[in-house]
């Protein structure tokens, strides 16, 4: 997933994945949101064991990559 916007200060995209964390007023499209989507993203990756990876290129935006394991075979 990719997404445009302002540059996002890369000391910053850790942050973004905890709950209520916003870059703030100035740098989000309408100003509503309460700073909980990357976290539950984190914590739905978590729980099936997938990995989540993101960059913020240096032109702005940011992109992010949810890698689910492969499921196991089936039994039997």
């Amino acid at each position: 997933m990719a997404s445009s916007g302002p540059v996002i200060p890369p000391a910053d995209v850790d942050r973004l994945f905890q709950p209520f964390q916003r870059l703030g007023t100035t740098h989000a499209s309408n100003g509503t949101g309460h700073g909980l989507g990357l976290s539950i993203v984190a914590a739905i990756a978590t729980a099936h064991d997938a990995a989540v990876t993101a960059h913020a290129p240096p032109e702005g935006g940011l992109h992010i990559e949810v890698n689910f394991p492969a499921p196991p075979p089936p039994a039997g």
